[in-house]
């Protein structure tokens, strides 16, 4: 076996095929297809192979590989292969078992040939890659196009035999025996064809060839199934009796169109050609027309051209249909054998297609190669390999390949000569060359390149480098070099780490650490290895900007014109030392305006030169090698006010009404240094000397009602700052007016969208003047509703409503006499549409702040303080615990919420109430809004809140009395509200020494003020307070001290008044001395429409009033004093009033009635007070409102 070459043979056996060898014992063994069966020739040569009857073979040897081809005898290969002419076969071997095949067993393939370009691109893979064409020699056999071939040797299953044998007995049957050329087209399917050993040595003359094929008897001896369709598809007289349903036109006319020539062929191309073909013509047995007579007309007939390419019996497709004689066939394969046929068609009837006619096209120059692709090579040397195109009917004979020096393209081009068999016209060139194939850039190896030279530093950022380096010395430019950048940390000690790789020629390395040093070096490589290391290069990171400094606090009192910053260092100076502080100081809470008041190192300072009573905001940052640190958030400082000056006397707004006066002020000129916070309104009743206060407040008018009208009414003003009240204006008088309008009924609302609804409402009784305007009041709670709207319309279009929301609504009358009382409120919902705003939101308290599931226990305010709480995994300086009550879901319920931390990323949570935010920083403020989903979208943002983590714990606030009784005394700390506020972080904590000189606790919470009670009256107390809030409590504040004042001496009742005769003697009840101090007596005596004078003051309890007059009214009160021992009196207030009326004269018929009558008639009668009468008259007015309300509902509703 190593001194003899073997040669391997792969015969393809198709589907449907069988194949017979004879085997070394004799016997024939019969293989069927599919199948490849591999035979081996021990010498090296080609065996003899034994073809079947009626085809040749063919020997192809290109680039050491041969192949053997099977080919019909008398037709063109369909790929466009021209036959070749092959000395006549060797004679077989002795020791080869040659390959007989078995004429009655196997059936002769129809189309066994394969490409004649020899290349990969028309051979299976398998047979490729299974034997190497250094080792040993491939013949395979193909099957790449549509089978056709002889119609004699078809392979026809029985069905199609039988058919066939029905047909030709019924040709026989209307035609009689022998006639038309019924002997050639009665040829059993499976005789054998004539034996082509006649023509196997010598080739057909020129004469009888055309483009490589037989002549005109080939073509009809291979085509007798066609003709034999024809002729069952001809009428005739069977077809006559069977049918009977056409007339003799449509006989005379189907004969017609069945009568039609084949075309002919002309102008034959390598990818088209030219067809021509004649009308039908009329049947010898047609009667003609007579003379003078016309003929019938000439039908319009309608052809229709199909071509076959896969033999005289295989299928036709449909190329040209139309009415011209004549057709172009385009888009045709070069040297293919084609069959064209023609039909004709007239109306409805359709004649029988003509004899195919063949013809084949010509070659042309081969296709566009593939481009070729690089197989293996050196420094020096490539070896380039590319596919065989398709020839286009000529062996292709060489190929020119064609490259660039300066470019390094390798372009392959195919050329090849036009075959010996061929024959062509004088005038065309018999020489063809394909395209060019598409250029493609190959490399040949190259060495390993040279070290680079040490990076260089681009720039440098706080955690960034940008380093770039060269390329290697001496390397080619077409050499694909890549680059590893290696990176050391200084002091990491885990050396070089790679930091890049790639072919770009500068990185930047990210993510580094401040003012540190780093060491770099490069490696280069390609495909054939890696360089040595370049030389070490060390560059340090920049440092960064420090933090701002913390703990701005104001040290000390702050004084009218100045204060004392002082702030501690950053946490985090950036990586270098701050070398200078900066404050800054805004005048007003607006920030617009800052100017520097200090710059250095120290780090606390002082601002003078300051306004008493104004509002400053004070900031401080620092510079450091890395920069400037951010701002800070700003520290507002207050300095101390005074009270304000007197304000102008209130105006009234508007006409007055009866029953209300509605009053507006302008604030005071000068405000003492503050703003003003609230404003007092006393008014003054008629015929009263003494104020009472009808308002308190911030705004600047107010409605004082319970008026009566047609009086005359005095009113004055003061406004108040953080410093007290200021004087009383002047007073200004002001006259009520008529009545006003009733009731209306109650509105009606119509929903027009979510957030829109209409309100109607009639015209109520005017009471005597037109109504002029209606007011109508809109909430969505019944108590705290708000005006809305204010005209003459009867209906009014609300927007901006929540969706899925109670709404309460009422309206109300007003004339020229005034305003009448409002209509019972209407309750309406909306429709549903998004969630509403978050609302109430606060932070979680420290126990509220741990995972879930631990067993911490929360820890009440009020428990002991020995006590200790468990430990807590959230540190209130990295996290923040937010609850929230849950927003409307206006009808949908809703899904997640969206917590916005502002410039951190938004947190999405599930449908929860309670979330802690995690990796905050410590001390840091942050603005939050929480945003509610539903399945209708999202919701509105909350409003935006500020949460701060970590504080620091507070500074007791200053404590101040703000108002005092002899049992009770008023407190206020700080510069809040009085109430406490839901945001309120801060709290406080009140405490009171007691006898024994400890503090006892009277007040814990976010309060501003405490009112203590129970006390005893000229007594000194002594408090003391204290903050509090998240981070912990603050220091207790300095004593305080403040004195309950003496208290007043009770009202004593009204005195006993007794005439007698011109004298009358007043009494009255008496006081027990208060802890010492005794108690005197004033008593005051009014005489008919004149003022009170006093007529008595002494300890006694009684007074005996001379000489009255007869015909005038007395009027007595009394009132107590205190005499205290060491501070003056003290004046209680006066009693009720008591009246003497004059006596009363009788006639001298009546004067002889019983004394006890006339004792009765001259004692005094009390008459009613100012008090009593406004209440009878109030009474009055309510019993009269009941009676028209009871009116209204029986006769009016009911």
């Amino acid at each position: 076996l190593d001194e003899v070459k073997i040669r391997v043979i792969l015969v393809q056996v198709n589907p449907g095929e069988a194949f017979t060898i004879q085997r070394d014992d004799g016997q024939f063994q019969c293989i069927t297809g599919p199948a490849q069966v591999p035979m081996m020739s021990p010498n090296g040569s080609v065996p003899q192979i034994y073809v079947p009857p009626g085809y040749v073979q063919q020997i192809i040897e290109e680039n050491g590989v041969r192949r053997v081809l099977v080919l019909p005898q008398t037709e063109f290969h369909p790929g466009g292969h021209s036959p070749l002419h092959h000395p006549p076969p060797p004679p077989p071997h002795a020791h080869l078992q040659a390959f007989i095949p078995h004429p009655h067993i196997m059936h002769p393939p129809p189309h066994l040939y394969s490409g004649m370009a020899g290349g990969t691109g028309d051979m299976n893979p398998q047979y490729i890659s299974q034997y190497h064409p250094a080792h040993t020699t491939i013949y395979s056999e193909q099957d790449t196009h549509p089978p056709h071939g002889r119609a004699a040797f078809a392979h026809r299953d029985e069905r199609a035999s039988k058919t066939y044998e029905r047909l030709q007995k019924k040709l026989k049957e209307r035609q009689g025996v022998g006639g038309g050329g019924c002997g050639v087209l009665a040829l059993s399917k499976d005789s054998p064809p004539p034996s082509p050993q006649k023509s196997r040595g010598t080739p057909p003359s020129g004469g009888d060839l055309q483009n490589g094929l037989g002549g005109k008897g080939a073509e009809e001896q291979a085509q007798p199934s066609t003709a034999v369709t024809a002729l069952v598809k001809s009428p005739g007289r069977g077809k006559e009796t069977e049918s009977g349903e056409l007339d003799e036109e449509a006989k005379a006319l189907q004969e017609r169109l069945n009568s039609i020539c084949k075309p002919v062929v002309t102008d034959i191309q390598a990818r088209g050609a030219s067809l021509s073909w004649v009308a039908p013509s009329r049947t010898e047995g047609d009667d003609e027309p007579k003379e003078g007579e016309e003929g019938p007309a000439e039908p319009s007939f309608t052809y229709e051209v199909s071509v076959s390419y896969s033999g005289k019996d295989g299928k036709y497709k449909s190329a040209y249909s139309g009415v011209e004689l004549s057709a172009t066939l385009q888009d045709l394969r070069p040297a293919t054998d084609y069959h064209v046929r023609v039909q004709a068609m007239c109306n409805c009837l359709q004649g029988i297609p003509s004899e195919p006619v063949s013809f084949t096209t010509l070659s042309c120059e081969p296709d566009k190669p593939s481009p070729p692709r690089k197989a293996s090579g050196t420094k020096s040397s490539l070896v380039l390999q590319w596919k065989a195109p398709c020839d286009n009917g000529s062996k292709i004979q060489n190929y020119i390949l064609q490259w660039d020096e300066v470019r390094y393209f390798v372009i392959a081009v195919l050329c090849f000569h036009i075959s010996q068999k061929y024959i062509f016209c004088p005038t065309i060139i018999y020489s063809f060359r394909s395209e060019f194939s598409e250029g493609v850039h190959i490399m040949t190896s190259c060495s390993v390149p040279a070290p680079p030279l040490s990076p260089e530093l681009i720039q440098s950022g706080v955690t960034w480098l940008c380093v770039r380096w060269h390329r290697p010395a001496g390397s080619p430019k077409e050499d694909e070099i890549s680059y590893v950048l290696e990176m050391e940390e200084e002091g990491s000690g885990y050396g070089f780490q790679a930091s890049y790789d790639g072919d770009e020629l500068s990185h930047t390395a990210r993510n580094l650490h401040r003012s540190t040093t780093y060491r770099f070096r490069v490696v280069a490589y390609n495909a054939e290895g890696k360089s040595n290391p370049s030389g070490v290069s060390e560059f340090t990171t920049a440092p960064d900007r420090p933090g701002c400094p913390c703990r701005l606090a104001v040290k000390g009192k702050p004084h009218p014109t100045s204060f004392r910053l002082t702030w501690d260092p950053p946490k985090d100076n950036g990586g270098s030392d701050v070398t200078k502080y900066v404050a800054e100081l805004s005048e007003g809470l607006s920030g617009s305006s800052w100017n520097q008041v200090y710059s250095g190192s120290a780090m606390e300072c002082v601002c003078d030169g300051l306004s008493p009573g104004c509002s400053y905001q004070a900031r401080v940052h620092c510079f450091s090698a890395g920069g400037e640190s951010p701002l800070m958030e700003p520290l507002q400082v207050q300095t101390p006010p005074v009270p304000p000056g007197p304000c102008q006397p209130p105006r009234v707004v508007g006409k007055p009404k009866s029953r209300e006066v509605q009053l507006r002020w302008a604030p005071p000129l000068v405000d003492g240094g503050s703003a003003v916070s609230s404003y007092s309104v006393e008014m003054f009743a008629p015929q009263m000397d003494e104020g009472r206060e009808v308002y308190q407040g911030s705004e600047l008018d107010c409605t004082v009602g319970s008026l009566l009208p047609g009086r005359t009414y005095g009113f004055r003003l003061r406004a108040a700052n953080k410093a007290g009240y200021g004087p009383f204006s002047e007073r200004s008088e002001v006259t009520t007016g008529p009545g006003a309008p009733e009731a209306c009924r109650p509105p009606h609302v119509t929903c027009k969208s979510p957030t829109c609804a209409v309100i109607s409402w009639e015209t109520p009784p005017c009471n005597g003047a037109a109504v002029s305007e209606y007011r109508l009041e809109w909430g969505a709670a019944e108590g705290s509703m708000q005006t809305c709207y204010t005209g003459a319309a009867l209906s009014h279009e609300m927007r901006g409503l929540l969706p899925a929301t109670n709404y309460f609504c009422r309206v109300q009358a007003v004339n020229v006499a005034g305003v009448g009382p409002f209509s019972d409120a209407v309750l309406c919902q909306t429709p549903c549409s998004v969630p509403g705003p978050v609302s109430n939101v606060h932070a979680l308290r420290e126990s509220e702040m741990r995972v879930e599931g631990s067993r911490t226990t929360e820890r009440d305010e009020e428990d002991e303080e020995g006590e200790e709480a468990r430990p807590l995994l959230y540190s209130p300086s990295t996290c923040l615990g937010l609850r929230w009550e849950a927003p409307c879901d206006h009808g949908s319920e809703i899904t997640s919420y969206l917590i916005d931390l502002g410039e951190r990323q938004p947190i999405l949570t599930g449908p929860v109430t309670k979330y802690i935010i995690q990796n905050l920083q410590p001390d840091t403020t942050y603005r939050i809004r929480i945003q509610a989903l539903n399945s209708l979208g999202a919701g509105p943002c909350s409003h935006t809140f500020k949460l701060k983590t970590k504080p620091l714990p507070p500074l007791p606030p200053r404590l101040e009395c703000t108002a005092s009784s002899h049992q009770t005394l008023r407190l206020k700390w700080g510069e809040g509200p009085a109430k406490a506020q839901p945001t309120d972080s801060l709290l406080y904590h009140l405490q009171m020494e007691d006898k024994s000189g400890r503090f006892i606790s009277l007040y814990k919470g976010p309060c501003h003020t405490h009112k203590v009670q129970r006390l005893n009256e000229s007594t000194s107390y002594t408090f003391r307070i204290q903050a509090f809030n998240e981070a912990g409590e603050g220091p207790f504040s300095t004593v305080y001290t403040f004195t309950t004042p003496r208290s007043p001496p009770a009202p004593l009742k009204a005195p006993r008044v007794e005439r007698v005769d011109e004298s009358c003697e007043v009494s009255w009840e008496t006081l027990p001395p208060m802890k010492g101090d005794p108690a005197i007596y004033c008593l005051q005596s009014m005489q008919g429409n004149s003022e009170f004078k006093q007529i008595y003051k002494g300890s006694a309890t009684s007074y005996q009033l001379p000489n009255l007059s007869s015909s005038t009214e007395y009027r007595f009160r009394v009132c107590a004093i205190r005499q205290c021992q060491d501070a003056p009196e003290i004046i209680g207030p006066y009693s009720s009033t008591i009246i003497l009326l004059p006596p009363r004269v009788d006639s001298p018929g009546v004067s002889g009635t019983t004394g006890s009558k006339a004792a009765e008639a001259q004692k005094p009668k009390r008459s009613m007070t100012d008090e009593q009468f406004s209440f009878l008259i109030i009474a009055l007015l309510a019993v009269t409102s009941i009676l028209i309300a009871v009116a209204i509902q029986y006769f009016v509703i009911e």
